[in-house]
C-alpha cells in the first residue's frame, strides 16, 4: 500500500495505476496475497473498442439516459440507491453496513481529480452512478451502483460503455476496470469489452479473443501466444 498525499499525489497516481495498483480513498493498494495471483489488473483499449451484439443491446436500452458528471460530493439521493443496491446485491458484504458518514469518505476522501457520474432518465431519476478518477491516460472506473429494481438495462454494463465513450472523447487512451478474477463469475463481465489488456509479467498484454470466465491469460493455448506477447498498447 502507498499513501497518496502532497503535491504529487496525481502523478504518483497515474504511475501505480499503470502498474496494476487501485485506489481507495488516499491509498494506493495491489493485493499481495501468498501463493495465489487471481487479481489481474485490466484496462480497455477505449480506441479501439467495438461493442459486441449484447453490447449494443444495452445501448439501446439505456438510450432514454444522460451521463451527468458531478463533483464528488456525497449527497442523500446517492446514498439511497447504494443502500438499495448493496442490499439487493451485496446484503451479506462490509459495504451493506455502511452509513452515510462511511459513505461520504468513500467519496470524498481523495487526494486527486476525482468525479461521479450519475446516470439519470428523462423523469430525473437517478438510476445508476458511477465513482471515477480521472488519470492522465484514462478514466478509472473506482466503484459503481444502480438500481437493483432496473435489471432488464444491465446498468453495471451501461456504466462502462458509458466510460468508454467518454474516454474516446477525451481522447483518453485506456478506461481502467480495477481486478479481473478469471474464477469468478462476479468478474466475469470485466473480459467481454474487447480488446482489454491484463498486466502479466509486469507488461500490459493483449487479452485473446477465447479468454473469458474460468480462463487466465496464462492458460491460453500455445496458438495464441504471439497475442499474448505483444508490446503494450500506447492507444
Amino acid at each position: 500500500m502507498t499513501e497518496l498525499s502532497g503535491p504529487e499525489a496525481e502523478a504518483l497516481h497515474d504511475r501505480l495505476s499503470r502498474a496494476g495498483f487501485r485506489r481507495s480513498h488516499n491509498i494506493a493498494y495491489s493485493p499481495v496475497c501468498p501463493g495465489c495471483a487471481a487479481c489481474i489488473p485490466i484496462r480497455i483499449v477505449a480506441g479501439k473498442f467495438e461493442p459486441d451484439r449484447g453490447q449494443r443491446r444495452i445501448q439501446r436500452a439505456n438510450a432514454d439516459l444522460v451521463g451527468f458528471e458531478v463533483p464528488a460530493r456525497a449527497t442523500a439521493e446517492q446514498f439511497a440507491l447504494f443502500q438499495r443496491y448493496q442490499k439487493a446485491r451485496h446484503g451479506d458484504g462490509d459495504m451493506a453496513a455502511m452509513g452515510f458518514y462511511d459513505y461520504r469518505a468513500m467519496v470524498e476522501d481523495t487526494p486527486i481529480t476525482t468525479g461521479m457520474v450519475e446516470f439519470r432518465d428523462a423523469r430525473d431519476r437517478l438510476l445508476g452512478a458511477c465513482l471515477t478518477d480521472w488519470l492522465s491516460d484514462g478514466l478509472s472506473a473506482v466503484y459503481s451502483f444502480y438500481d437493483p429494481s432496473e435489471g432488464r438495462r444491465s446498468l453495471g454494463t451501461y456504466a462502462i460503455l458509458w466510460l468508454v465513450a467518454r474516454a474516446r472523447a477525451l481522447n483518453l487512451p485506456y478506461v481502467y476496470l480495477g481486478y479481473w478474477v478469471p474464477e469468478s463469475r462476479k468478474m466475469s463481465y470485466k473480459s467481454r469489452f474487447r480488446p482489454s489488456e491484463v498486466l502479466t509479467g509486469g507488461l500490459w498484454r493483449v487479452l485473446p479473443d477465447h479468454a473469458g470466465e474460468g480462463e487466465a491469460p496464462e492458460q491460453a493455448s500455445a496458438s495464441s501466444a504471439a497475442t499474448m506477447l505483444a508490446p503494450e498498447t500506447t492507444g
